[in-house]
């Protein structure tokens, strides 16, 4: 039997879900939450095989949640359901160790097998997503990422500067740097699009 943990927290998607893999012989749903803290709190009490995380959770993120997991050496292998199909997030559930990212529209029988799959070892990504990360990789170093996630929380470059211990003329460079390889024209585009492709999560 495996036994699964869905964190969701849109209350109604979340019970059609736990009904339905509920309905599978060798699928348990031993345990909901409702945000990313109740998530951690539920692996940590019930050990679950599989955990299946949204992404945009209160409290914490389904991505947040990845990766204490890895950095704590927490057993259970995750996967992410999602509407977001944004490069940015698969390159970071990737690195956070996680075993599968499928979207939420995907049909209830593919949820089941892939969460099999994953509970063999194996690694699951919806084609889409797939795709969307070979077509459009994150063209900004770590550096630039960096100043552009300061600058969308509204931190001055003089700001950034001091956080990063960096010189004004650099950050101004960094930032002169992103808004190229983006294609933008002024700072606040450059942060626009590097938030919806999911390069500054």
């Amino acid at each position: 039997m495996i036994r699964l943990i869905l964190g969701e927290d849109q209350g109604l998607l979340r019970g059609a879900l736990a009904t339905l893999l509920s309905l599978e012989d060798d699928i348990e749903v031993v345990g909901q939450a409702e945000n990313g803290e109740v998530a951690l709190q539920l692996i940590h009490e019930l050990k679950p095989d599989v955990v299946i995380l949204d992404i945009e959770m209160p409290l914490k993120t389904g991505l947040d949640v990845a990766e204490i997991m890895k950095r704590d050496n927490i057993p259970g292998r995750v996967m992410i359901l999602t509407t977001f199909a944004r490069p940015g997030y698969l390159q970071r559930g990737i690195a956070a160790g996680i075993s599968g990212y499928l979207l939420k529209d995907t049909p209830s029988h593919e949820l089941a097998n892939a969460i099999r799959q994953i509970h063999q070892g194996k690694r699951v990504i919806s084609p889409e997503l797939s795709l969307a990360v070979w077509e459009d990789p994150c063209p900004l170093s770590p550096r630039e990422r960096e100043v552009l996630k300061y600058a969308a929380q509204g931190m001055t470059m003089q700001d950034i500067g001091a956080t990063l211990f960096l010189s004004h003329g650099t950050v101004r460079n960094y930032m002169s740097e992103a808004m190229g390889k983006i294609g933008a024209s002024t700072r606040i585009e450059a942060i626009s699009i590097a938030h919806e492709k999911g390069w500054l999560d």
